[in-house]
């Protein structure tokens, strides 16, 4: 039965700013309802003292005359001769990790309770919308009915209504919003429906929760009462989620005092947490299936089978699950090649226009020497990848929004759990493929300590979208681009072929760790599968320009602060060292013997290999010999530690560096005309091209990496770990590849 409360209103009309946040189960479509509200206006970062994305955006809220349109008038709702002042409130919204209850059981879970639990949380929400799954709404209502008994403003935003209704399936907002206490808005978020009326019920005066959902004092009545004499909270519920959720709380170390007194009481008690929440569950679950059964009818019973469970036949099939997956892939490292081609080349094209352009305007001097050979050599080496990089991840944000991701996680989980992980590994490693760093942060959902440590441990391996530059490039050098079927060419294999490699690697590597590490952890697999829809291709294009956004700016960074120093490197040498190669090139007999454009190639060649830069790759060379790496290869790797894509920035400012002033070619003509001096052969043959692809997949070449391994773990013991055994085997493996191509 339904406790009455004291009902109150609040408003924001005195405000200019409010914080609202956006929790949901997964899959409820909460994120697709945070791109509709805020659209570009977004930012990224982390939750206070912790390692989880912090995903917020902005959105202007006009007041207007109370009353939203297409919405259902509640009887929890003040008088409607209300109005509001016309002024504009700045609302930001903050996407809330997904979250099944207010009972964490992961870091991400632990955030969403952190900030709607704690009321002096930086992140705590003046109003919280909650994204409950129309389709599921039972399985919605008990994170509601949490919610709800916080006695914080709520509204409900009832998502995914298109699919509700086609099903058959009648909700009714108006009794449900009666029933509940709270407002209850229908929305669409894919169709973007019901989201201005959403915006103008932020305006309107919020009703707190007039009800208890459930009567929680009569689960644990002393104890609700003692804890409520020792903390200032705001309902029942308040109390008894401090006492069920005691071990998990953090916000009482402010005031040691009543966390020592709670923690007192609480032994004293003997209490049983995971029967008091047990008994919450089933309590709330009477009261939802109650709840269900008034607001909830079926139109007309459904007679065929759903498009989902249809396809899921196929796709989820022990054997065709596993080969259409590997199609999916082949068709993704194939179209990356075929389609990025023409808008490489308008890049490359655009970028030796500049140079061309700048040669010309500018005079011969240091500054010009900088701006060409340094910062556009330097920028050209990654710019020009960019349309491979927005495939890749368009391809990704395709395969997550139409729902196949899951069903990879899922037909993986079997294979997964003979090398010591499970299903939900998967979404970090395939996550890897676009940046090893959120994928190692999506770890943090698996409830095993064992599995999630190997998964951090293992991840790195999957080849990121910062080797997409360094594999594209030493492709295009040793492998010819020959079509075998339409647009399918030997490139595409080479490239998908390398991804396997990281994969396999991965998977023996977990298997090894699972041997080492102990843990007496009983691992289980639960994820929800949800339906299949097309793609929502506003979600798509956020999600392409934040990523792109986001490559570019990073990475930018970095090679524009290592072009600059290795160009400072590369165009100076310790004493006079330069003046002397110049003057042995205006010998009378070698001026004879070569054009003026050979002498400067000559001379900016042998220039270079006495530069500081020279002598550091002269220094490492003995010992990358072996990999058939020479020095300026060795400059390369070890820039590239601070992110791999700098390695073909660092191609593209050394052999800036080596060619004379008119010389604007693109950076794969450059180098395809490298002559190894021992051999007279071209420098990157196929076994160089290969070995440098081999360490470059296996290799640990992040440092950025290594710091969220760090971040994640808390010790250091294990990025160092990481960091030597993928070093290690990036060299072995580099080697015998050499060693049987050369």
């Amino acid at each position: 039965m339904l406790v009455e409360a004291n009902q109150s209103f609040v408003n924001f009309s005195d405000k200019t700013t409010i914080k609202v946040a956006l929790v949901g189960n997964p899959n409820s479509g909460k994120s697709t309802l945070f791109n509709a509200l805020t659209g570009l206006n977004q930012k990224t970062g982390n939750f206070p003292g912790v390692t989880v994305d912090k995903k917020s955006g902005f959105a202007k809220l006009n007041s207007t005359e109370y009353g939203v349109r297409g919405t259902e008038k509640s009887s929890q709702l003040p008088p409607p001769d209300s109005r509001l002042p016309a002024n504009t409130i700045t609302s930001e919204f903050i996407d809330l990790p997904g979250t099944y209850s207010l009972y964490p059981k992961s870091l991400d879970e632990r955030v969403a309770f952190e900030v709607l639990c704690n009321p002096d949380n930086k992140d705590h929400p003046d109003v919280t919308i909650i994204v409950a799954d129309a389709s599921n709404l039972k399985r919605s209502l008990f994170l509601v009915s949490q919610i709800i008994d916080l006695k914080i403003p709520v509204i409900l935003a009832l998502n995914m209504m298109d699919l509700v209704e086609k099903e058959g399936i009648i909700i009714d907002a108006a009794r449900l919003s009666e029933k509940l206490g709270v407002k209850v808005v229908r929305v669409s978020a894919r169709s973007k429906e019901g989201i201005e009326e959403l915006k103008q019920a932020l305006l309107q005066p919020l009703s707190v929760p007039q009800y208890n959902f459930i009567d929680v004092k009569k689960i644990a009545p002393d104890l609700v009462e003692k804890i409520s004499s020792i903390i200032k909270v705001n309902s029942d519920f308040a109390a008894f989620h401090t006492i069920s959720n005691f071990p998990e709380i953090n916000y009482f170390d402010k005031e040691p005092e009543k966390k020592e007194r709670i923690e007192a009481l609480l032994n004293a008690s003997s209490v049983d947490i995971n029967k008091l929440q047990s008994q919450e569950t089933v309590e709330r679950y009477r009261v939802i299936n109650r709840i269900a059964e008034e607001c909830v009818t079926r139109k007309t019973a459904i007679k065929t089978e759903s498009f989902t469970n249809k396809s899921d036949r196929i796709l989820t099939h022990s054997v065709w699950g596993y080969v259409i997956f590997l199609s999916v892939l082949f068709f993704i490292f194939q179209a990356i090649f075929f389609l990025a081609a023409y808008p490489m080349e308008w890049i490359e094209s655009s970028f030796i226009f500049f140079s061309d352009w700048a040669m010309k305007a500018l005079p011969p001097g240091e500054l010009s020497s900088l701006l060409i050979n340094g910062i556009l050599a330097g920028l050209s080496g990654i710019v020009v990848f960019v349309p491979q990089i927005a495939l890749l991840f368009t391809f990704i944000a395709i395969l997550e929004d139409t729902g196949y991701m899951a069903r990879v996680s899922f037909i993986m989980d079997k294979l997964m759990r003979k090398f010591g992980l499970n299903g939900r590994s998967v979404i970090p490693l395939v996550s890897g493929i676009a940046c090893a760093i959120p994928a190692i942060m999506s770890a943090r959902t698996m409830s095993s300590w064992k599995e999630r440590v190997i998964t951090i441990m293992v991840t790195p391996l999957m080849s990121c979208s910062a080797r997409l530059p360094v594999y594209t490039l030493l492709i295009s050098l040793v492998v010819p681009d020959n079509k075998t079927f339409v647009f399918f060419n030997y490139q595409g294999l080479v490239l998908m072929s390398l991804y396997l490699v990281g994969f396999i690697a991965a998977m023996v590597a977990a298997f090894i760790m699972q041997k080492v590490l102990k843990s007496r952890e009983r691992s289980y697999f639960i994820m929800e599968l949800p339906v299949y829809r097309s793609p929502q291709w506003r979600t798509v294009g956020l999600t392409i320009f934040d990523k792109v956004k986001s490559f570019l700016l990073d990475a930018g960074k970095i090679i524009l602060a290592i072009s600059v120093i290795l160009w400072f490197l590369s165009s100076h040498g310790p004493g006079s060292r330069f003046e002397a190669i110049e003057k042995k090139y205006e010998n009378p007999q070698i001026i004879n013997n070569y054009t003026a454009e050979e002498r400067q190639s000559k001379i900016s060649s042998e220039q270079l290999e006495a530069s500081y830069a020279g002598m550091l790759g002269k220094t490492i060379e003995p010992a990358i010999a072996p990999l058939g790496f020479d020095w300026k290869i060795g400059i390369a790797l070890v820039t590239s530690f601070a992110a791999r894509e700098v390695f073909v920035g660092t191609m593209a400012t050394m052999y800036s560096s080596t060619g004379n002033e008119e010389n604007t070619q693109p950076l794969r003509e450059k180098m395809l005309a490298e002559i190894n001096p021992s051999t007279g052969l071209p420098q990157f043959t196929i076994a160089v091209g290969f070995s440098l692809m081999i360490f470059y997949a296996f290799a640990m070449q992040c440092m950025s990496t290594l710091a969220v391994v760090f971040r994640e773990t808390k010790h250091w013991k294990w990025p160092l770990i990481q960091f030597v055994y993928m070093s290690c085997l990036a060299y072995l493996a580099s080697f015998m590849v050499y060693q049987v191509l050369k």
